[in-house]
């Protein structure tokens, strides 16, 4: 069989799972829920594919409250994706990669590569400050992107939407 063969019965299989639950998390200091533009593109392109939004807020920049949440949202949601935009740069305040980093059982590289080349077209040689990143932690698929409304609309149609149903249906099986 044929890596496409696969990955296509991967595809099939994977849609037949029906709705994907997801947890959507907005790290900033500064960001509320009336403000929270990259939330709401979150929330609409899950929403709008048929998927179900289990779990939203907005948590500040710091290390021990995002890894804190990641817990909780682990321990009390059917979430199987939990994506987490803000806090991915290099400023001192930024410290979603490190915190998140830390709790990855097994890294995802391609998703912050194939990120920082699609953002390389529209953002130049700034893409590199990103530090995007996905992997697996305790049979959920965790991803993070930067913060803009921009970077969340590149992330999630050109990676995470497509791919939405084959990553919940590959950590769960």
């Amino acid at each position: 069989m044929s890596m496409s063969e696969s990955s296509r019965q991967h595809h099939e299989i994977a849609a037949k799972q029906g709705p994907v639950q997801v947890a959507v998390v907005t790290v900033s200091d500064t960001r509320t829920r009336e403000n929270d533009t990259g939330g709401d593109l979150i929330e609409q392109r899950v929403t709008s594919a048929g998927h179900a939004v289990v779990f939203r807020t907005i948590v500040k920049d710091e290390p021990e409250r995002i890894g804190a949440l990641l817990d909780k949202i682990v321990d009390e949601t059917g979430a199987r994706l939990i994506l987490f935009t803000g806090g991915t740069g290099i400023a001192p305040r930024d410290t979603t990669y490190d915190a998140l980093a830390r709790k990855l059982e097994k890294s995802m590289p391609g998703f912050g590569e194939l990120f920082r080349m699609l953002s390389y077209s529209e953002v130049g040689a700034a893409a590199m400050l990103s530090r995007a990143t996905a992997g697996t932690y305790r049979g959920r698929v965790v991803m993070s992107m930067p913060g803009s409304p921009n970077a969340v609309q590149v992330a999630m149609d050109k990676l995470i939407m497509p791919e939405i149903q084959h990553l919940a249906w590959e950590v769960a099986r």
